[in-house]
């Protein structure tokens, strides 16, 4: 004779929440780019926008995707194994026979401010659009891209390849402007493409210019950017000010910065979008996807690195125990 098996309401309820909670997965979210080695006066890093962002996407709990290239060479091989011991997968990280893998020399200026000397024509500027990439875009959350793989045809023609096969992913475009490369064609083609843009407040005056957008004052801009690309969401990080969010049809948002002494603000602007888009991807408001997005960023400044290790609940407490200005 079978055992009965008598289910209280409390014990359904619960079977019932576990089933619901069980189903919340990982966004998958794919970082489109390069893959570069930062070289620094005391040696060297792994570095690269895109790879960022894919560790904190993956310390935050979502499933974040690396599409890149790679010299088959010494350096790419070691950026490679990098990437795995940072949690990263290599499977969508190309190996190219023929162009070196991609090096960036950093050094400071009188502000301290670090200045940037992208080598040209490497390994990232030729991403392939293969089959696996393909895959990959159309079973992806969220397409994220910047402007810099987009200085030569393979990668630029395979981008926009990826997003005209995502229309159902969210495309977040992060604006991040570089002094050798700025391509007006490129970057409208870009802006119209886009769900989500972020913007740096120091560089809304170079791309006011270059797009002719007349405006007042930070709002005014990211208002006729949104008007006239036809963007859901502008975002305009302001640094240690905080940050600003418009969208489309619920206006605008404002996000304090944190009273905190930074130690080292690379890779935060990769970190805020990060958590913006775990909370929003999640269903979130805007305002509390910026809200947790600034918060991530502004931990991260107080961390050496840009891959230093914390968790979406160190945020929290982050949160909890600093005051904004």
């Amino acid at each position: 004779m079978k055992k009965r098996h008598i289910l209280t309401f409390d014990s359904v309820l619960l079977i019932f929440t576990f089933a619901s909670e069980s189903k919340v997965m990982a966004k998958k979210i794919v970082a489109f780019g390069e893959v570069v080695w930062d070289i620094l006066p005391n040696g060297k890093v792994l570095g690269g926008t895109p790879s960022n962002f894919v560790f904190r996407c993956n310390s935050l709990g979502e499933k974040g995707y690396l599409l890149s290239r790679v010299g088959d060479d010494e350096l790419g091989m070691e950026a490679i194994d990098t990437l795995i011991k940072l949690g990263i997968s290599d499977k969508n990280v190309q190996l190219d026979p023929v162009f070196k893998t991609g090096t960036v020399e950093v050094s400071f200026n009188e502000n301290d401010e670090a200045v940037y000397k992208v080598a040209n024509d490497v390994a990232f500027d030729h991403i392939e659009f293969s089959a696996e990439a393909l895959k990959l875009v159309r079973k992806a959350d969220c397409l994220v891209f910047g402007l810099l793989p987009q200085r030569f045809g393979l990668s630029k023609n395979t981008l926009r390849e990826l997003i005209k096969e995502s229309p159902d992913s969210l495309h977040f475009f992060d604006l991040k402007l570089f002094e050798h490369f700025f391509s007006r064609k490129v970057v409208k083609r870009l802006l119209k493409a886009a769900n989500v843009v972020r913007i740096k407040e120091k560089e809304i005056e170079f791309l006011a210019d270059k797009l002719e957008i007349e405006y007042t004052e930070v709002e005014d801009f990211a208002r006729k950017l949104s008007e006239i690309f036809k963007i859901d969401i502008v975002i305009i990080t302001r640094g240690s000010t905080g940050v600003l969010a418009l969208h489309a049809t619920e206006g605008l948002f404002f996000e304090p910065g944190y009273n905190l002494k930074a130690i080292d603000n690379v890779g935060s602007g990769m970190a805020f979008a990060a958590g913006f888009l775990h909370y929003y991807l999640n269903g979130k408001p805007v305002d509390e996807a910026l809200k947790f997005g600034n918060a991530v960023g502004a931990l991260n400044t107080t961390k050496m690195g840009a891959t230093s290790a914390f968790t979406k609940e160190d945020v929290l407490e982050f949160m909890k125990n600093t005051s904004q200005h």
